[in-house]
């Protein structure tokens, strides 16, 4: 009979015994860290922190926080990668590049060990979702410098056909599908939804015109919005699977599996913790929270307490697939994304969810945030699938849901499908356009 599994063993732990495999494998990052890193010695020797010492997952929290500005601070002390950098250069073998869209572009590097690793896990997680040897896989997912394009290796070393696609225009990547009749592709939620309303345009159906089966999506919170889900399940004919990753780690480190509920976090590469926006201290599971990662097996650059930035609910009740392993219930957005409108705190998700349920409207939206006389205020641009002459009650109904269920008042625009703009990589909805914008503290040590 056919494994359910891709690691039995790890994925269906016991909760104590994932404990003390976790507990294992930070004592070794630690000391690693400690031993070949010029930062977190320095930083352990300041704080009295011993590696010795961490005897309990508590102990993690003697540590304090890295983010991003750490990263860039460290790669300026100690160029081009960094003195959190654990390993000689001639160790490392692959690093991925930030965007550098909010200063220089962070590096996150990778020993052959650390890369085999990842590619096995990424293996695990397209597993979970049902993919098999027998599948056709196009990875429609940038290949350029980001940790996403490695991860088409995961679906290689499964078994499957793959097409390393990136991001093509959407008439050549439909005739791919149509071509080779893949049975899963990987994409953002956005352009995935976009790939299926050009497929209508140039008189294919998604659902039966192709073969396609699976979906994944990331590098969006759509992926786990369940009315964006089955809004794109619907166009496909398919399911759609969420991913998450963050490069600093590594690519896709939690999933959905079959059951569709939730995100499984690779424990037995990350240590969790949840704590207050813009705070220190943990909440309660099921509370959103700002994710924490502390990296378990990394040689390369070991990650202790490294602040996402990422808004997530969690959950470490088991799942009906028989995994142990915590699952992400939520992923809201970005820290940094987060609008405060008249004292309410709204993500750009939370409107998308709302806007999901309106059949009446397309797959786009805008939201542009304004400041007058010391107010912010919120205007809507909306694709309405329907006559002109409806979208005055179109843009009435749809203010009001908003008001309903997130208790702040928009301007809401409705406008032809196809008016606003699409992309073949992560979309920007938001245009902030107040002088001064609500922002977090910085976060120090």
């Amino acid at each position: 009979m056919e494994n359910t599994y891709w690691d039995t063993e790890i994925e269906t732990m016991s909760q104590d015994r994932l404990r003390a495999y976790q507990l294992a494998r930070l004592s070794e990052t630690v000391l690693r860290a400690y031993h070949g890193s010029v930062y977190y010695r320095r930083i352990m020797d300041e704080k009295g922190i011993h590696p010795h010492q961490v005897r309990y997952l508590e102990d993690l929290e003697r540590f304090p926080f890295l983010n991003k500005q750490i990263i860039r601070e460290s790669q300026e002390r100690q160029p081009p990668l960094g003195d959190l950098v654990a390993v000689s250069e001639t160790e490392i073998v692959y690093t991925a590049l930030s965007s550098g869209s909010t200063g220089v572009p962070t590096a996150s590097p990778f020993t052959r060990t650390d890369f085999d690793e990842w590619m096995d896990y990424e293996a695990r997680l397209y597993w979970s979702t049902g993919m098999r040897p027998a599948d056709r896989y196009v990875h429609a997912i940038s290949m350029s410098l980001f940790c996403g394009g490695p991860v088409v290796l995961g679906a290689q070393r499964l078994g499957a056909l793959t097409i390393h696609a990136g991001t093509l225009p959407a008439e050549r990547l439909l005739a791919i599908f149509s071509q080779f009749q893949p049975t899963c592709f990987s994409t953002t939620p956005t352009y995935a939804w976009h790939l299926g309303e050009v497929a209508q345009q140039e008189g294919w159906d998604p659902r039966s015109d192709f073969a396609i089966r699976r979906i994944y999506v990331s590098g969006e919170p759509g992926g786990s919005i369940p009315a964006t889900r089955r809004a794109i399940e619907e166009l496909w004919g398919a399911q759609v699977f969420d991913k998450y990753g963050i490069s600093d780690i590594f690519g896709a480190c939690a999933g959905t599996c079959t059951e569709q509920d939730g995100l499984h976090l690779a424990e037995d590469h990350v240590l969790a913790e949840v704590i207050e926006v813009g705070g220190t201290q943990p909440v309660p599971e099921g509370k959103p929270g700002e994710l924490v990662l502390t990296s378990l097996r990394k040689r390369a650059r070991p990650m202790i307490r490294f602040r996402t930035g990422d808004i997530v609910t969690i959950t470490r009740e088991p799942c009906r697939c028989g995994r142990t392993h915590l699952r992400l219930t939520g992923i809201y957005g970005r820290v940094d994304d987060m609008l405060v409108i008249k004292g309410v705190n709204v993500f750009p998700s939370d409107i998308e969810s709302v806007l999901r349920d309106i059949k009446e409207l397309g797959g786009e939206y805008e939201i542009v945030i304004t400041r007058e006389k010391h107010l912010d205020q919120v205007a809507l641009r909306v694709e309405a699938e329907a006559a002109p002459a409806a979208f005055p009650v179109i843009e009435r109904q749809t203010q009001e849901r908003i008001k309903q269920k997130l208790g702040i008042t928009v301007k809401v625009t409705a406008i032809p499908v196809g008016a606003l703009p699409r992309q073949e990589h992560k979309t920007r909805r938001v245009k902030d356009l107040r002088s001064e914008v609500w922002s977090q503290p910085a976060y120090t040590l």
